[in-house]
C-alpha cells in the first residue's frame, strides 16, 4: 500500500507517517517497505490519471503486509494505537488456536502409535497360534462320513 493511503487509514498526515518511518528505519527492512522509482511512480500516476503538476515532492513509500503492521506500532495516532491493540489480540487468539490444534494433533499421534503397536501384537499372537496349530496332530478324518440332516431325494 502507498504511504498516502496508509496515512488516511491511520488518520495521520503522509508527512507524519514518513517521518515516523524515517525515525524508525531499522524496523522497516526491504521486505516491509521500499520507495518507488521515478519510472514506477510515473506509471502509477498514469494509471490513476493524476495531473503532472503539484502533489508530491518525494517518491512515495510502499508497504507490504508486514510493513503495514509495523507502522501501527511506530505511529502515535489513536487509530494506529487501536489497530496495534487489535493486532496483538488477533495474534494471541491465533496462538491459542494453534496450540489447541497442536495438543489435538499430539493426541491423535499417540492413538496412532498405540494402534500400530496393537497391530504388531496381534500379528505376533496370530503367528503363535499358527505355529501351535501346526504342532497339534489332528486325527485323520474319515473321508466317507454319514451325512446328517435333510437329504433331498434326487434318485426319483
Amino acid at each position: 500500500m502507498l504511504d498516502s493511503d496508509l496515512a488516511d487509514l491511520y488518520e495521520v498526515e503522509t508527512k507524519v507517517l514518513n517521518q515516523a518511518v524515517n525515525r524508525n528505519i531499522d524496523r522497516f527492512p526491504v521486505d516491509f517497505m521500499f520507495e518507488l522509482t521515478e519510472e514506477e511512480w510515473s506509471n502509477l500516476k498514469s494509471q490513476f490519471v493524476t495531473s503532472s503538476w503539484g502533489g508530491r515532492r518525494k517518491l512515495p513509500k510502499v508497504f507490504s503486509e508486514h510493513g503495514v503492521l509495523m507502522l501501527s506500532s511506530v505511529l502515535n495516532s489513536n487509530r494506529a494505537i487501536q489497530i496495534n491493540i487489535q493486532i496483538v489480540r488477533i495474534f494471541t487468539r491465533l496462538r491459542h488456536v494453534v496450540n489447541g490444534h497442536l495438543e489435538l494433533k499430539l493426541e491423535i499421534e499417540k492413538i496412532k502409535t498405540e494402534l500400530h503397536n496393537q497391530g504388531k501384537n496381534m500379528e505376533i499372537v496370530f503367528a503363535y497360534l499358527d505355529e501351535l496349530s501346526k504342532k497339534i496332530d489332528y486325527p485323520e478324518r474319515e473321508s466317507a462320513r454319514k451325512r446328517i440332516g435333510y437329504k433331498p431325494d434326487f434318485d426319483q
